[in-house]
Parts: structure tokens; C-alpha cells; sequence
């Protein structure tokens, strides 16, 4: 039997199962008294147990007997059984809700607040339809939207037919009242005014109608045709020739500039921060992407998270009434002249490791990189008790609860999951420390004895122990993929070896993803999640795609490494965030085989066909016009049939705006791009 007969036999009212919980009834613990033997015993017939009410009665009435205690235990069984039964629903109820939610969030646009409830859906729904909804709950239609007049032009049981009772008894009537009636009653309320009206004044109204039935039904003609005209030249061809995405607005949010919180998670500067965040407004941004990063909040202690630095911000952040998007930074971030991490990983995170350098993800000379946790470590108790994921998991349920208030409002409306290095889903295969320049091809990061017991764990599991190591031939940093024999041309990348090695190294990352994806969802419930994908595009055009490979995706070109990816994300209905390369293909490019629009049209079409909400960030790196459109073309794509675009755009930069120090010369003409408004440049570049 499987759970959903199991759960359906146990809702069933009618299944019965007392008598695989009472015991067999036995002579000497009847509660009648004992009769005396006759001669000839007759065989009496064994009294029935009370059950339910009855039970509870019987056993108040007197003294409780042994035969009693059986009933009583079983009632208690009953009622922890409906519990039971009663939770169940229950969850399978709002089982039902969050998903329902989740979609009209994802495939609808619906603005739905963290905590909807049915009042807000219906709102929602009501407002596409084209009616007004007061904040009292007062509803009313303002004026039809086009869509449906369309609609109701195109469709034939959207037409009234002008020899109808009921049309033609409306249309004799004010159009004034038309409208109150067509609003407040019901068509079975509709039908009984008409036909009452019609009744008293039909001989009035019979010359009037029909005079009136033929002027309307050529105004509606000729407004049907005006109509569909417009519809079609101004919604199917777009104005001008404009595709429909061209004029899609993609909001567009700021990265804000880190160094507005200091270690010790304080506010600092808060008067250039309101600077900040007004240049912000004044160039008609959505919203804000602020990095809460775990080195500050939980930097001394275990489980001692100070959010006091953040809270302040985010209040101001409220004052300009902008949208707010925050980061679960599990990473460090940048590096000082002398080699310092500016934000570290929490000081007694260090400590550990100095203990336990295996925690941090090491490559084949044995460095060790601190820029993130080895996941290796996701379910091992190393961190003074807890794993990897549960850190990660009280760090997120900490921020939930603390800003439990901006959740509900709606402020806080997305939050990024970190998930490796620089914060995207990927091995730190690419650390400048360890001396990698572009166009290097990195190299694996699986040597911490955690992921190496893994590895041999699935290399027994395989029958082949002798696989549990590394490629001894997969080169350094900086090597390019023909001097290596394992990435070169029919190297052993593709070998039985190869692709067991590879396979592994790749799951090792989905499964960290998926781990700590579940706990996300958990801590956050319907909040919308982030995960940013980076953009590997170097060597994409040779065989191995070597980069790729260091870096945990296994996509050479006989393989499609993106998808078991976009498996785990859409499992977690959460948002793909990619990382969207240079503008320009340098010498240096063509030198690297690389192909940015190769990959990005992998990656975005896979998402896309997936039902995937998709939103895009650019590398740090400054744009001309030429590559503000370039960049507005993977947003918007022009031929795109089924009119794809991003959900949202992430604007960064090295400096913060205000200090003038701009990446996109041509910003508002970027952003406009991105609002839809400046949709004719789109066509004619």
C-alpha cells in the first residue's frame, strides 16, 4: 500500500480497526456476575462494549472495571489518530496554497506579499481583470481593459445577441443603469429584472428597441474593428514594427557599494547612504540588493548573530520606499594590499580551522582555500557540533526571524542564497590567491580529506576502489586545455574514468545545492529565492570545455551539465541569477575559444524551457552604448517566439553611484531600455 492509500484509508470514516487494538474478550473478565454452574450450561451470548459517548459515560457511572480500560485506551488512540489525520490535511492544505501562491509569483507577476492570504489573491486577480480594489476591500469596475474587450469581440459566447430578451431589454433601459445592473446582480437576478421589466413595458419599448438594437450593433462593429486594428498593429507587431519584449518593463535593482557596515555590524555613514539610495531613486531604479554577510553577523561567536548594523539600514532603505533584495553572503569578499580578506569568514570559523584545514576546499598541491567551506563538510560535525548546512540553516532562520516584521510588508520581496565562491553555485576553481589569470583553466578543488572519502565511497560503489583520486594530469591555474592530457582533445576526460570522476564532482556540487536549498525554503517559506549561475565561457568552444569542468559543471560538448542544475532549481521553485560576461570579444577572447552568447543561449533557453523565472547581473565591468545593448538583447531577446525576458536586471559597480564614478556612461538610456521606454533604439540597432 502506498502513502496515498495509506492516507486515503485513514481519512476513510468508514474503516474500523477496534478489533486490532482490543484484546478477545475472556469469561473471568466479564463484568456480569458469575452464574452458578447448571447442569446443562446454556452458552450466553457476551455483552457488547460500549464505544464513543457511551464509553465515557460507563466508565463515569462507576468504579472502572478491567474490562473498561481496553475502551478507554482505544478512545485515546482515536483521538490521536484524527490529530494526526487532522494535521495531515492540514499540511496538505497549505501544501496546496504555497504552491499555488509560488505560481501565480512565478508565471503570473502577481505582487503577492510574503504572507498572502485569499483576500490578497482575490485582490490580485481582480486588479488583472481590470477592476479597482480599495484598501477597505471595496471593489468596483473603473474601466474594462483591453484584453478583454478584445476578448469579448473575438470570442462568440462573449457577444450578446441583439434579438436577446435580455440584451434587448438592458438596451432600452439608461445606459447608466445598464452598468449598475451589469455590476451588482447575479445573471440569475439579471434575468428576473429584465423579463419583470419587459413585462410592464413592453408595448413602450418594443419600437425603441429595435430602432436601438440596430444603432448599437453597428457601434459595436465599427468599435470591434477600431479595436482589433489597434490590438493588432500596437500588441501583435508592437508600434512601429517593436517586438512585444522590446516594450516589457524588467525592473532593474542597484547593488549597493559594501562598506556601509563595518565588522562589528554597525551602520556607518548613514548620511552617504541616504546620498546613495536618493541617486538612486532620482534615476528611476526599483530597488536595492544589500549583502548580509556572515562574517560580520555571526563574526565572534557560534550562534551570536548581531543584525543591528542592518536593521538601521533597512530602515532607511523603507524611507525612499525602494524594493529590497538581500544576499545570504557565506563567503568572504575581497582582498587588501597586503593580502587580507576585507570581510573574512567568522573569526571562530578560522579558528577551526587552524585545527581542521580540511574544512576549506584544497587543491592537488595541498593549498587550502578560506574563501568558503569545503562542502564536503555539508553533513559532518565539525563546526563545534553542528554540519556545514545547519550553520547555514540557523544563520538564514536567525535573519527570517529578526526581520520577521519587513517580510510581511513586503519590503524584503527576494533573498539570494550563496552557494559557493564569489557567492555563485561553483567550486573556487578560479582564486586569484593561488596565482589563476584569465584564461587559465582553473583547477579541481576535491582534495580535503571529506571530499576525498566521498570520492571513495562512490568509487567503491562502482566496483572500481583504484578511481578514488584525482586526474594526476589535469595541468595548473593558468594551463590552457591542449597542453593538458586530460582536457586536450580525446584526453581522458571522456574515458570511463574521466567521466565517473567528473559525474561525481558535479553531483557533489547539485547535492550541496540541493541541501542547502531545502533548508532555505524551509527557513524562508514563500519567499522568492536567488541563485546566481556564474558565466564560465572560456573554452567553451573546445571539446572538454575545461573551465566549466574545474568549476563543477559537467558540460563538454557530448554532454548537458546546466540541466541537472536547473533540475534541483526549479525542484525549489527558486530564480535563476546569470552572471552576464564582457560586453566585447577581446584578442584575448578569441585566444580562450570563448563564446559568452554560446553559453548564455545554453543556459537562458534550458531555464526557459523548465518554466524558470530568469533574471540576469552584470560582470564588473564598464559598458559603452554598445554593450548597454548588447546586454539589453539578452534581457529582451528580439526573436524570442514565446516573448521570454528577464524578471529583473541586477545593476553593480566597483563604487558606490553617488561618487560619479560610473560603469554605463549611458545609464538612463540603459534603464529606459530596461522600462520598456526607449523600445525603438532596440529595433533599429
Amino acid at each position: 500500500m502506498n502513502d496515498d492509500d495509506s492516507l486515503h484509508h485513514d481519512l476513510d470514516p468508514q474503516s474500523d480497526h477496534s478489533s486490532d487494538y482490543l484484546p478477545h474478550p475472556h469469561p473471568h473478565h466479564s463484568s456480569h456476575p458469575i452464574q452458578p454452574q447448571q447442569s446443562h450450561p446454556q452458552p450466553q451470548p457476551q455483552p457488547r462494549r460500549p464505544r464513543g459517548f457511551a464509553a465515557t459515560a460507563a466508565g463515569s457511572a462507576g468504579p472502572t472495571s478491567p474490562s473498561s480500560t481496553p475502551t478507554t485506551n482505544k478512545g485515546k488512540r482515536e483521538r490521536e489518530k484524527e490529530k494526526e489525520r487532522t494535521k495531515l490535511r492540514e499540511r496538505l492544505r497549505r501544501s496546496i496554497t504555497s504552491r499555488m501562491l509560488a505560481g501565480l509569483r512565478q508565471y503570473g507577476n502577481f505582487p503577492l506579499p510574503a504572507r498572502a492570504d485569499m483576500n490578497d489573491v482575490l485582490a490580485a486577480l481582480a486588479r488583472e481583470a481590470g477592476w479597482v480594489v480599495e484598501t477597505d476591500g471595496t471593489t468596483y469596475r473603473h474601466t474594462p481593459p483591453p484584453s478583454q474587450m478584445a476578448a469579448a469581440y473575438q470570442s462568440p459566447m462573449g457577444i450578446r445577441s441583439v434579438e436577446s430578451p435580455v440584451s434587448s431589454g438592458v438596451k432600452a433601459t439608461n445606459p447608466s443603469s445598464m452598468a449598475r445592473i451589469d455590476e451588482s446582480l447575479s445573471p440569475a437576478s439579471l434575468d428576473s429584472v429584465v423579463i419583470a421589466e419587459r413585462d410592464t413595458t413592453a408595448t413602450a419599448t418594443a419600437t425603441v428597441t429595435a430602432a436601438t438594437n440596430k444603432s448599437v450593433e453597428c457601434l459595436e462593429m465599427e468599435a470591434g474593428d477600431q479595436l482589433m486594428h489597434h490590438l493588432s498593429n500596437s500588441i501583435s507587431s508592437g508600434d512601429h514594427g517593436i517586438p512585444t519584449t522590446a516594450l516589457a518593463y524588467v525592473p532593474l535593482y542597484a547593488a549597493l557599494a559594501t562598506g556601509f557596515i563595518n565588522s562589528y555590524c554597525q551602520l556607518v555613514d548613514p548620511e552617504g547612504l541616504r546620498q546613495e539610495l536618493a541617486h538612486v531613486q532620482s534615476l528611476n531604479i526599483d530597488g536595492v540588493v544589500v549583502d548580509c554577510w556572515w562574517g560580520i553577523v555571526e563574526g565572534w561567536s557560534p550562534q551570536k548573530y548581531v543584525w543591528s548594523g542592518y536593521r538601521a539600514l533597512f530602515n532607511i532603505v523603507r524611507e525612499f520606499k525602494l524594493k529590497l533584495q538581500v544576499v545570504m553572503a557565506f563567503h568572504e569578499f575581497g582582498r587588501s594590499d597586503s593580502g587580507d580578506a576585507l570581510i573574512p569568514l567568522p573569526q571562530w570559523i578560522l579558528e577551526i580551522g587552524k585545527k581542521n584545514p580540511d574544512i576549506f576546499f584544497t587543491d592537488r598541491e595541498g593549498r587550502r582555500n578560506t574563501e568558503c567551506l569545503s562542502l564536503g563538510i555539508d553533513k559532518e560535525r565539525v563546526l563545534q557540533g553542528r554540519t556545514g548546512v545547519e550553520v547555514y540553516f540557523d544563520f538564514m532562520r536567525s535573519f527570517r526571524t529578526e526581520f520577521d516584521d519587513l517580510f510581511a510588508e513586503g519590503l524584503i520581496s527576494a533573498v539570494e542564497i550563496g552557494l559557493g565562491a564569489s557567492g555563485e553555485l561553483k567550486y573556487p576553481s578560479f582564486s586569484e590567491r593561488m596565482g589563476w589569470r584569465y584564461p587559465g583553466i582553473g583547477e579541481f578543488q576535491c582534495y580535503d580529506k571529506y571530499l576525498q572519502e566521498s570520492l571513495q565511497r562512490a568509487a567503491k560503489l562502482r566496483g572500481h576502489s583504484f578511481w578514488a583520486r584525482g586526474p594526476e594530469n589535469a595541468g595548473e591555474y593558468n594551463s590552457r586545455p591542449h597542453e593538458t592530457g586530460f582536457f586536450c582533445e580525446r584526453g581522458d576526460y571522456d574515458s570511463y574514468y574521466g567521466r565517473f570522476f567528473l559525474h561525481w564532482y558535479a553531483q557533489s556540487l547539485i547535492d550541496h545545492a540541493d541541501s542547502v536549498l531545502s533548508l532555505a525554503s524551509l527557513a524562508f517559506d514563500e519567499t522568492k529565492l536567488i541563485v546566481k549561475v556564474p558565466s564560465v565561457f572560456w573554452w567553451y568552444k573546445t571539446t572538454s570545455h575545461a573551465a566549466e569542468l574545474t568549476s563543477g559543471y559537467y558540460n563538454p560538448t557530448n554532454q548537458d551539465g546546466y540541466s541537472p542544475v536547473l533540475e534541483v532549481l526549479k525542484k525549489h521553485l527558486a530564480t535563476v541569477k546569470f552572471v552576464c560576461s564582457g560586453p566585447h570579444i577581446s584578442i584575448q577572447d578569441n585566444e580562450a575559444l570563448a563564446d559568452p552568447e554560446g553559453l548564455s543561449w545554453q543556459v537562458l533557453n534550458l531555464a526557459w524551457d523548465r518554466g524558470l523565472t530568469v533574471a540576469g547581473e552584470n560582470a564588473l565591468s564598464c559598458y559603452d552604448r554598445e554593450g548597454c545593448m548588447r546586454i539589453v538583447e539578452m534581457v529582451k531577446p528580439r526573436n524570442d517566439p514565446d516573448h521570454h525576458h528577464f524578471s529583473f536586471f541586477v545593476y553593480q559597480q566597483p563604487s558606490p553611484l553617488v561618487q560619479g564614478t560610473i560603469c554605463f556612461p549611458e545609464l538612463d538610456f540603459f534603464i529606459k531600455c530596461m522600462h520598456g521606454e526607449r523600445a525603438e533604439d532596440l529595433v533599429s540597432c
